[in-house]
């Protein structure tokens, strides 16, 4: 788990403009104390050696701002994927947890399967059409869960008589 945080890491502060910009400075730092150097031993090659190394590190610094930082591809179709899958698990979470219920009800998208049990479940209660309990089980029998439930549950009441 370590790893993988420190590769997420990582890979965030790979910005190459501020490793191209640290770089110049610790060449530009090293070729001033070359110049020092070559000053105290009064080594004049060393002196102008450090002098040109100096400014080419300075035209690198002077270079930066026209740099421009580019995300490689393969970083961000994995940002992108890392986008959908956690859409994903919150459409998942969300539909699992009763929300997806509750909008499903407010905006009127019923299963068919659903409506005809609740229309069937009226008509049983209504005396006046001859649907009756039976119907309204075998409809309801219809469903894998309730079927289970509903095997498991006349299981026990054998078990009980």
């Amino acid at each position: 788990m370590r790893i993988a945080v420190l590769f997420v890491l990582a890979l965030t502060a790979c910005n190459p403009v501020a490793r191209i910009s640290a770089n110049a400075t610790a060449i530009r730092n090293e070729a001033g104390a070359l110049i020092d150097h070559g000053n105290a031993t009064g080594d004049q090659v060393v002196v102008q050696g450090a002098t040109r190394i100096d400014a080419a590190a300075a035209a690198i610094h002077g270079d930066i701002p026209s740099v421009q930082a580019v995300t490689p591809a393969w970083l961000s179709t994995l940002q992108w994927w890392g986008i959908a899958v956690a859409v994903a698990g919150i459409s998942f979470l969300a539909w699992n947890s009763g929300i997806g219920t509750f909008v499903r009800i407010a905006i009127g998208w019923l299963p068919r399967r659903k409506v005809a049990a609740a229309e069937l479940a009226v008509d049983t209660l209504d005396e006046s059409r001859p649907e009756g309990d039976r119907e309204l089980v075998t409809l309801l029998r219809a469903d894998p869960e309730f079927d289970a439930a509903f095997k498991r549950a006349k299981g026990r009441r054998k078990k009980q008589t």
